[in-house]
């Protein structure tokens, strides 16, 4: 209770200071004097510019057709001037595979031999934090994207590189500079460095996140021919070779090798009294072996074949010319019957639909761009990063180096063509490769009876593309089939999806401005993905025009629908973009750690994506808002007739040529007319007074 008492005269202070301050502030308060109330709508800027859109026939008909044309526009400018066209997000690579290349009849000793060279290079290059090593047959075949080892590999060396985040870090610690850990630099050291190991080659597969893939090109001949087949392999591997900018070209043709064939003469064997299946058997003694029976082991959950053979020494081919085998006439050498003869080797044979086949794959070498003047391609340009090893041209400020000119032409001729602005530069991707390659098959350069298709990459993109462009209907059928019940207007309902299309050419703008290039994946996924945003504020639109034009004329109707409707249009489309900017930015931040990254590979993945949305939902925002009330008031003034005639234009647009057409209405609806003309009057100071006639 004391304690209490002791605290009250304070809390009476404290309420009467309170009081005294409030007294004291209310006294000197300024107070304005209260605002005059204004009867009527007040239009507001962008109510004055819909007005003036909308109260005129012919303001309709320009504003649709401007944003048709920059609709129209964009795709063709986009057209000619596009980055190309790529599957998935390249990103920085993490992880590579290494195949170790080699020929010859190699023991597996020997093999391992060359492997543990290129293992130790591996290790020994800057920027790679493991390696996994594997000789001989089988190894790693994950995440190849179906990408099958080179026919004569003899072993595979799995490298992690450096984390991408852990770069900086690694740098700092060792006195490096960190764009030497960049993993495509790290790869290409390696490649480098593994070329100079004699006996083998080296083939390094980018094992980089997203969906698994192989080589960029991947053509697969077909025919029933055999040595047709193999000479339409070697024509296309040729022509592989002769197309600037493809590297780790292979095929998938037999390993040069000799097997023998072992003829037996049926009719000379059984003159001698020996028949096929004891001839067989004795040549098995020298081969694999002769098969006994089988037997289970508890070791293993399979048969083991039980085989006699000859002694180790005997196990040669030499050996059927003194073998004889038993018959009812004695014995009798089997040289007698049978020859041996050499044949290329045949490792296996692969077939699809019933038909032989044959792979040619390669790569396309990176950080190419292709120059082309009049249409034709006059060089391939690499952008010099550091010191430049030979002559460079600049375009646009920018250093190249010549990878490779056209026939004919000279660096002078490259040099001029940039000098003179004349040169239109494209990125070099596998698509255009293939492009260039199927433009060659197309002239039916491969021997008769033989089929071709592209495969690999290019076939996961189709199908891909294909889903996409699936999906992307399927979601716009959906999207009519419920705008049609809610609006039950047919015009109301394609006008709302037209903001789709609107969208598109956002996302075109989006990737020219930022240099990207289309990804099947990404791209497509944030079309499709905006199909469902962008059409909202179309729906926002045209739900409030048809409430108001319940209780107001039409065309005001669209005007204060459009000034109702700006604020939460814009703030909903503002806020989308702010929350997706740093995604467009590649800004990754780090909320636990502190600080922040730029165009980590994470980020890499959802940029192009994010760039869609944004430019996609930014210029359908900017256009729906225009559009829309056009095609609105268009609606209208079609309802009233204003487009019958380009009279009926002029009418609604000056009252004296519609005071014109109301009196030639008027006159075509008296079926005998017929003119009465009365004495003019005079006026008191004698002139004629004209009146009208009847």
């Amino acid at each position: 209770g004391l304690g209490r008492a002791a605290v009250l005269p304070g809390a009476i202070m404290f309420l009467t200071g309170a009081i005294l301050t409030g007294i004291t502030l209310g006294s000197v308060a300024i107070h304005r004097a209260p605002r005059r109330i204004r009867s009527g709508h007040r239009r507001t800027l962008f109510g004055r510019f819909i007005s003036l859109i909308a109260k005129n026939p012919v303001m309709p008909l320009v504003a649709m057709g401007a944003v048709v044309g920059f609709v129209v526009m964009t795709f063709g400018y986009y057209g000619a001037n596009n980055n190309g066209t790529e599957f998935f997000v390249e990103s920085e690579p993490e992880q590579a595979l290494v195949y170790v290349r080699a020929r010859g009849n190699l023991s597996l000793a020997e093999k391992d031999g060359l492997l543990r060279q290129a293992e130790r290079i591996a290790l020994d290059t800057q920027g790679v934090e493991s390696a996994f090593a594997f000789a001989g047959d089988g190894g790693i075949n994950n995440n190849t994207g179906g990408g099958e080892a080179p026919l004569d590999t003899v072993g595979q060396v799995q490298i992690e590189l450096i984390p991408w985040e852990d770069r900086t870090e690694y740098a700092r610690d060792h006195d490096l500079d960190p764009t030497i850990l960049d993993g495509d630099l790290v790869l290409d050291r390696l490649e480098s460095q593994l070329a100079e190991i004699p006996g083998i080659r080296a083939e390094i597969l980018n094992l980089a996140m997203g969906p698994a893939s192989g080589k960029a090109l991947h053509l697969r001949l077909t025919g029933d021919d055999f040595e047709v087949l193999q000479a339409a392999v070697t024509t296309a591997r040729a022509r592989f070779e002769q197309t600037p900018g493809l590297v780790d070209i292979d095929d998938s043709l037999p390993l040069p090798g000799i097997d023998f064939q072992i003829d037996v003469d049926v009719e000379k064997a059984g003159r001698y009294g020996a028949d096929v299946a004891t001839v067989g058997g004795m040549v098995q003694l020298v081969t694999r072996g002769l098969l006994l029976d089988t037997m289970r082991v508890d070791s293993s959950d399979e048969e083991i074949e039980i085989r006699v053979r000859l002694p180790e020494r005997d196990r040669v081919l030499s050996t059927l010319d003194s073998l004889k085998i038993r018959t009812a006439g004695g014995l009798v050498p089997l040289s007698n019957f049978i020859t041996r003869t050499p044949v290329p080797s045949l490792g296996q044979i692969d077939r699809i639909d019933q038909e032989r086949y044959f792979d040619v794959r390669a790569d396309v070498a990176p950080g190419l761009t292709k120059a082309v003047l009049g249409g034709e391609t006059l060089a391939l340009l690499r952008m010099v990063d550091g010191q430049a090893s030979g002559p460079t041209v600049t375009i646009d400020d920018t250093a190249y180096t010549v990878a490779w000119r056209a026939p004919g032409s000279d660096g002078d001729a490259v040099a001029e063509a940039a000098s003179s602005g004349a040169l239109a530069l494209s990125p070099l991707n596998g698509n255009e490769r293939i492009a260039t390659l199927t433009e060659w098959l197309e002239s039916e350069p491969l021997p008769p009876g033989i089929g071709w298709q592209w495969t690999g990459d290019q076939e996961d993109q189709a199908e891909s593309a294909a889903f996409l462009q699936t999906a992307f209907a399927g979601a716009l059928g959906l999207m009519f089939i419920i705008l049609l019940a809610q609006f039950n207007s047919f015009y109301n309902s394609v006008l709302v999806l037209l903001a789709v299309v609107m969208s598109v050419a956002g996302c075109l703008w989006g990737m020219l401005l930022l240099g990207q290039p289309f990804s099947i994946i990404m791209t497509g996924t944030g079309i499709v993905a905006l199909a469902g945003i962008v059409v909202n504020n179309n729906i926002v639109l045209i739900d409030t025009y048809q409430e108001y034009s319940a209780y107001m004329p039409k065309l005001e109707a669209i005007v204060r629908t459009a000034e109702a409707r700006i604020r939460p249009v814009l703030l909903t489309t503002i806020t989308t973009i702010a929350g997706l900017t740093p995604m467009v930015l590649g800004l990754s931040l780090d909320f636990i750690g502190g600080g922040y990254s730029i165009d980590s590979p994470t980020a890499l993945w959802w940029k192009q994506l994010a760039t869609a949305v944004v430019f996609g939902l930014a210029t359908a925002t900017v256009l729906t808002l225009v559009f829309t009330p056009a095609a609105l008031a268009f609606r209208v003034w079609v309802g009233k007739g204003a487009y019958r005639s380009l009279r009926g234009l002029q009418a609604l647009a000056a009252r004296d040529v519609a005071a014109d057409l109301r009196l030639n209405r008027e006159a075509r609806r008296i079926t005998s007319p017929e003119i009465i003309w009365d004495v003019a009057p005079r006026t008191p100071d004698g002139r004629v007074r004209l009146e009208a006639a009847e």
